[in-house]
């Protein structure tokens, strides 16, 4: 059985206390202290009960889309590529997701935008010749590895906009 408790945070500067106070100690605002109920789960640890969103609140936001430059994926997707978003393809093996996925990484390098293919199945040869398949005259940046801590650093490092990751379960 978990134990429910409240504990009241600062909405200025989010500093925790166990009791109601009408000035914050850490940010000196006045009133900014909001009860919020906390459930101890059986490890001993807790977690912050999480506060539900009418739908209504979230209508009419615009959220930026990239297009993939492929119209029947960018329907699929709800008007393309959104930024920080993660993207699963799933199918059978050979039915083409890795064509697909280099097929947006042009389209999107074409455009102008900085795409990272990273393929744990192939070699950069070998994604070159299926590349020159696609479309000669794109370029792009290719990684072939399959260690994530590698993966990271040059995400860090590089920062594109788009990374795809050729395949998921490569990844060690």
């Amino acid at each position: 059985m978990s134990k429910t408790t409240t504990q009241f945070i600062c909405s200025n500067c989010g500093f925790t206390t166990s009791r109601w106070q009408g000035k914050c100690p850490e940010c000196e605002n006045w009133n900014t202290f909001a009860e919020t109920v906390v459930r101890a789960v059986k490890s001993g640890t807790s977690s912050l009960a999480s506060k539900p969103q009418l739908l209504s609140e979230n209508i009419g936001r615009n959220i930026l889309r990239i297009s993939t430059g492929i119209g029947e994926m960018d329907t699929v997707l709800g008007g393309g590529l959104v930024a920080g978003s993660l993207v699963l393809i799933g199918g059978d093996p050979g039915i083409g997701k890795s064509t697909l996925a280099l097929q947006v990484a042009l389209n999107l390098s074409r455009a102008g935008e900085s795409v990272l293919y990273i393929s744990g199945e192939e070699s950069g040869h070998q994604i070159a010749l299926r590349s020159g398949r696609i479309d000669r005259s794109t370029d792009l940046s290719v990684l072939s590895e399959t260690n994530l801590e590698s993966i990271l650093a040059t995400l860090e490092a590089d920062k594109p906009s788009l990374a795809i990751i050729d395949s998921i379960q490569t990844i060690t």
